[in-house]
């Protein structure tokens, strides 16, 4: 297998692109994202985070020419069926008029409002929530690997710290008192849905078993 130097992190989203090169630089892995090859935004049809996440993947790969890692998580809220799930960020989307006033896309404040909303409506005394990630490697004439990770916790009113992103401000993981959005970044690299899903992609990819 020839080892991978250089990727295309196929996502356009700043805070998940950074978390994935922390992520990726200790393996000496050059990386390039979707936005800064002007790779534009496939169509996200998919139902499953596999799925969405081949979607991106195979789309960067193949406008780039080079292996392209992708990663489709989102945000399951227990009392809510599992919502907002795979369409986390279109609960973030503005409407045309907004994005157009703004220069602004999405906005996370106004999806956690949404979420806490219909939380509240159905009572609020079930705060279980987990994140998910689902990454898919694809090189040039290889099939795509998928690996998934998820973390576990609850949901915090009102939402607390300026570190994350998404709706890391509205999560406390198991276990933990602060939100995603107050630990540290390299604390949250260690515990996350998404470093559970890089340690089986590093453990398949490069044969490193994370401690």
């Amino acid at each position: 297998m020839t080892p991978i130097t250089k990727l295309v992190v196929a996502s356009h989203n700043e805070g998940k692109v950074r978390e994935i090169r922390d992520l990726l630089s200790p393996y000496g892995i050059e990386t390039v994202s979707a936005g800064e090859l002007g790779i534009a935004e496939p169509v996200e049809d998919g139902t499953t985070f596999a799925q969405n996440a081949e979607i991106k993947a195979r789309a960067c790969m193949e406008a780039s020419g080079l292996p392209a890692l992708s990663d489709d998580s989102g945000f399951a809220v227990r009392a809510l069926g599992g919502a907002p799930g795979v369409y986390a960020a279109d609960w973030a989307e503005l409407p045309a008029s907004e994005k157009a006033y703004s220069g602004v896309r999405r906005d996370f404040d106004m999806a956690m409002w949404h979420v806490w909303d219909q939380v509240s409506a159905k009572g609020g005394d079930d705060l279980r929530a987990h994140f998910v990630c689902a990454l898919c490697l694809i090189e040039p004439g290889k099939a795509a690997r998928v690996y998934e990770g998820r973390c576990a916790g609850s949901l915090v009113w009102p939402p607390r710290g300026d570190k994350g992103f998404g709706y890391d401000p509205m999560f406390v993981a198991r276990g933990d008192v602060q939100t995603f959005a107050e630990i540290e970044p390299e604390e949250k690299h260690a515990k996350s849905h998404r470093a559970e899903a890089f340690a089986k992609f590093i453990a398949a990819e490069f044969g490193v078993v994370s401690g």
